[in-house]
């Protein structure tokens, strides 16, 4: 179970509606579906919420360090409340999915965030949970600092809150535990395309039945 939900990001205005706070958006998206507001804590560097759901007390944090130092932030509240790390959740900017998809992932390295890096040093752990929340990736690694430190554009930024509202239906799965059925309600599901109708050249195309013929079952088109 989850007892601990960290969302990642940098404090102050000029980041606020930046690609690398979406782990901040979570939080205060979260903050509000609990009806449990954000206040600062000195002891753990950072704006807490502490509440009761389904008669468990879980808390909300989202660090002041800045993202480099993120991992003070986490390990002062963890261990002070002797929360394990498989007991956490942090939500974060995720490069290599696109906007408007979420992944949910236990454990594992961090792949360069410099965030996850410090919370990975700070607890003397990766086998913590992440909430990847996908902001796509500039296409070129030198542009990757210019990119999570830009607004998305108001497309990117729909789908993005989409993602958000979506993970926040597996709250209840995620505090009891069952990260089976967290992963089905947070992870993008897409329909499938329609199958184009298909397209045959006068050569190709059958030969009419005698229109005294019935067509058997089965015989319609159905695209292919």
């Amino acid at each position: 179970m989850i007892k601990l939900f960290v969302g990642l990001g940098n404090p102050g205005p000029q980041y606020e509606a930046t690609r690398h706070n979406a782990g901040f958006w979570w939080i205060d998206a979260l903050s509000r579906e609990l009806k449990a507001p954000l206040a600062p804590d000195r002891a753990y560097h950072g704006l807490v919420a502490r509440t009761s759901v389904q008669g468990r007390t879980v808390w909300l944090l989202e660090p002041q360090t800045f993202m480099n130092l993120s991992g003070r932030s986490v390990a002062a509240l963890a261990r002070f409340y002797k929360i394990a790390p498989e007991e956490i959740l942090v939500a974060h900017d995720e490069l290599d999915l696109p906007p408007g998809e979420a992944k949910l992932k236990f454990g594992g390295g961090h792949a360069g965030h410099n965030g996850l890096r410090d919370i990975h040093a700070q607890l003397g752990s990766a086998d913590y949970w992440r909430l990847r929340l996908g902001v796509g990736h500039p296409g070129v690694k030198s542009e990757v600092v210019g990119w999570v430190l830009k607004k998305p554009p108001t497309d990117q930024l729909i789908a993005i809150e989409q993602a958000l509202d979506r993970s926040l239906k597996a709250l209840p799965a995620l505090i009891e535990g069952d990260m089976d059925k967290a992963r089905l309600l947070i992870h993008t599901s897409r329909a499938p395309r329609p199958k184009p109708a298909p397209t045959h050249s006068p050569e190709a195309a059958p030969k009419a039945a005698p229109a005294a013929t019935p067509a058997a079952p089965g015989d319609a088109q159905t695209g292919g």
